[in-house]
């Protein structure tokens, strides 16, 4: 039987992705699935430029404000939600449209197998981790090299979340972790239709650019300052998000605000790097042109997506 179909707007901040995915959730009767780790979080609206009330009652959002942000939210968190959400816009009969950047869950939706693969076990953690507070990462990176020589080779002792982990699954499995294996793309359960705008990186820095102020603008400060009142510290996850760390420096006065702007443009063009770069070794994704007209781009779009 073939796999359902699902359409995902993907690639770097400020390419104009969302604009493009409710054009396409409008003209192809879809709903929207957030594909982008801030959103997730309430009262986190201008910072993670959230999809508007306007832009919400035009096309059917998921995923949108489904955790506190003061709570840890990871990938494990995000695939059965997300999965959950795609079930039930196919049942309707109608279209998936993902819309993000984060590509690890591009990845965890596109894949077959669980993320992992394999459980967690808090006790092998905790063993792992009391090693590495009494004698160092090395010592934990050590074990692994013994086990599974391949793997180690790969991380830096640094990396001791990515090091325990490996000796976990070897635990758990009987089996190194370089000897696991990986899903692939084409194992997963959807048809996956994914499009990008592509723009010259000048262009696309300009854009960032512009977003930064814009968000200032917008009430950004005030919106952090309301999150810091209301308890939230600005060490959890969800303040580690672009435009949320940036502008604590900012409310506490050790920052102009002509430096937080500029922090935050170059940080968000670094993050934009960092996405094109993922992005770019997919090979499912169609990149098209930026700042073409929307109707032709949606043309593309729906002759694409609805070819066998």
């Amino acid at each position: 039987m073939s796999k359902p179909r699902v359409l995902g707007l993907v690639g770097p901040t400020a390419s104009g992705k969302s604009a493009l995915a409710l054009l396409a959730a409008q003209a192809l009767e879809g709903e929207i699935v957030c594909m982008d780790a801030m959103q997730v979080y309430r009262g986190m609206d201008i910072g993670t430029a959230k999809p508007t009330a306007r832009e919400r009652a035009l096309a059917p959002h998921h995923l949108l404000d489904v955790a506190d942000p003061d709570q840890p939210f990871s990938v494990a968190d995000y695939l059965p939600l997300a999965r959950a959400a795609i079930d039930g816009i196919l049942a309707r009969g109608r279209l998936p449209v993902l819309c993000g950047g984060t590509g690890l869950y591009l990845r965890a939706l596109s894949r077959g197998l669980s993320l992992g693969g394999t459980r967690a076990d808090p006790m092998i953690r905790a063993r792992y981790q009391r090693l590495a507070d009494s004698r160092g990462n090395e010592a934990v990176h050590a074990v692994l090299m013994e086990r599974d020589p391949d793997t180690a080779a790969r991380l830096h002792p640094n990396n001791l979340r990515r090091v325990i982990r490996a000796l976990e699954v070897q635990e758990l499995t009987g089996r190194p972790f370089s000897a696991q294996a990986m899903p692939s793309d084409a194992d997963g359960p959807y048809d996956m239709r994914l499009f990008a705008l592509d723009w010259p990186r000048e262009r696309l820095y300009q854009r960032i650019d512009r977003r930064a102020g814009r968000m200032l603008e917008e009430g950004l400060a005030e919106e952090v300052r309301s999150l810091l009142k209301g308890g939230l510290s600005p060490d959890a996850q969800s303040m580690q998000g672009l435009g949320y760390k940036e502008l604590v420096p900012y409310l506490e006065g050790r920052a102009t605000r002509e430096q937080t702007v500029e922090l935050l443009s170059r940080r968000t063009r670094n993050y934009a790097k960092r996405q094109l770069t993922w992005f770019r070794a997919d090979a499912r994704i169609r990149w098209l042109a930026g700042g073409a007209q929307p109707r032709d781009l949606l043309d593309i779009i729906k002759k694409e997506t609805e070819a066998e």
